[in-house]
């Protein structure tokens, strides 16, 4: 853990990336908790893709809406991309002193290790992001810490690291895919004689690995955004008593969106998924070798 820089430019390429694309992951939030049957705030599909949602969310809301949730989603990058970049690198350079040594195996677990880690840390930050874009009025308004002491309150711990299974499942395949994916289709690139180490093989890279992390990750993302954005107050009652939860948890919530809506309602938000870990990936990774330069 000597070297400080891969933590660093990890999380200052991560909330660079974050600020180009958070429109896009507003969109693919809206997109993924509609059509819920069995929650009737969300049980309309007022969004027809992920055109129609910008252009009705702006309409009906605003530009600023697109944000909404921007601060904790900057902390989350702060802390998660800052951790994730850091320990993936730490471990990989403690198997492998040059990157060309560097097996496929390897990297998958480096990246399974720095995902679950990173994410579990930040998971609170992540609970707030989906709130916001989900548009809780309650936290709209407020603070971030004002935001954080309000789901303390009233939900405890668990209400901040509500959905940290699924946040931790997701995290570990992305990063167990999107960063040894990127790693791997550099050094081929490199090694086909075809292109060299330039801005041109990072792109192609990095749009490899977002494509390859959007189509594994997306199931579990929009069960994470669903048992995030359901509240299961901790004082709150109805006239039956507590207010039950609509997911008792991840595999509850696998078995009742496809029973309700069907397989492909995992796959919900996937364009906008992929169109944000698209340019995601290509501004973090073009970024992060910029960065790496002052070595």
């Amino acid at each position: 853990m000597g070297d400080w820089r891969p933590f660093v430019y990890g999380g200052l390429a991560s909330i660079t990336a974050e600020c180009g694309t958070f429109p896009i992951d507003t969109t693919k939030t809206r997109l993924q908790i509609q059509g819920q049957k069995i929650e009737a705030k969300h049980t309309e599909l007022k969004y027809r893709g992920m055109t129609h949602a910008v252009f009705r969310i702006c309409k009906e809301e605003g530009v600023r809406a697109l944000y909404f949730g921007l601060g904790p989603a900057l902390l989350r990058q702060a802390t998660y991309g800052t951790i994730k970049i850091g320990i993936y690198n730490t471990l990989k350079r403690a198997k492998f002193k040059e990157a060309k040594d560097e097996t496929l195996f390897i990297n998958v677990l480096c990246g399974i290790v720095a995902g679950v880690i990173s994410s579990a840390m930040a998971n609170p930050t992540d609970v707030l992001k989906v709130r916001m874009q989900a548009k809780h009025q309650s936290f709209v308004q407020k603070t971030v810490m004002q935001s954080f002491i309000k789901i303390y309150n009233k939900e405890g711990l668990r209400g901040l690291w509500r959905g940290v299974g699924p946040t931790s499942q997701r995290a570990a395949v992305i990063a167990g895919i999107e960063l040894p994916v990127y790693d791997i289709s550099k050094k081929h690139l490199i090694l086909s004689g075809y292109m060299g180490d330039t801005t041109s093989t990072h792109f192609v890279a990095s749009f490899i690995a977002g494509l390859a992390g959007a189509v594994t990750s997306n199931p579990i993302d929009v069960v994470k955004t669903r048992l995030m954005n359901q509240r299961n107050l901790k004082h709150y009652l109805t006239e039956g008593g507590h207010a039950p939860a609509i997911y008792k948890g991840s595999v509850d919530c696998v078995i009742q969106t496809v029973k309700t809506e069907g397989f492909f309602a995992l796959y919900k938000g996937f364009i906008p998924t992929w169109l944000r870990l698209g340019p995601w990936n290509i501004i973090f990774f073009v970024t992060f070798e910029q960065m790496k330069k002052f070595y």
